[in-house]
């Protein structure tokens, strides 16, 4: 995977940790300590931008999800349009097979795999990656692959 961007998926990058996954700290630990990208999943809330992926759960920094290399993952159409304000990376999806980000990313669901210099595949849901990955920017997952 030389020269391909790893995106840790909700802050993962050395497997799954729910119980840390999508908080500040996990994200930005990944982010600042692991020097990742991330992407997260963000709610808004009654007018409070937080993580979380079903509902609520940690109150987003919004000077941390505003930087390059932070993918933001709206998770309803409120919250995309409060980070399209926000001038962040963001998209919002449901089972598209790709969506484009703010930033003109292709981000791909699950099992899609466009060859594109702005290509994002998902290692996500048991679903193995092609073995040639040349020609893509990135793949976001939850296990940073060094091989």
């Amino acid at each position: 995977m030389a020269n391909i961007k790893f995106i840790a998926h909700r802050g993962n990058y050395n497997g799954i940790q729910t119980a840390w996954e999508n908080t500040s700290d996990y994200l930005e630990f990944a982010f600042y300590d692991k020097k990742h990208d991330v992407e997260c999943d963000l709610i808004l809330h009654k007018g409070i931008l937080y993580y979380g992926h079903d509902e609520p759960v940690d109150t987003a920094n919004l000077g941390f999800i505003q930087q390059q290399g932070v993918w933001c993952h709206a998770k309803t159409l409120e919250t995309l349009e409060e980070l399209l304000k926000m001038r962040t990376n963001c998209f919002w999806h449901e089972q598209d097979t790709v969506t484009l980000t703010s930033e003109k990313y292709i981000w791909c669901f699950p099992g899609n795999f466009p060859r594109n210099k702005r290509a994002v595949w998902l290692d996500l849901e048991g679903i193995p990656l092609p073995q040639d990955t040349t020609g893509i920017y990135g793949i976001c997952g939850d296990c940073f692959d060094t091989k």
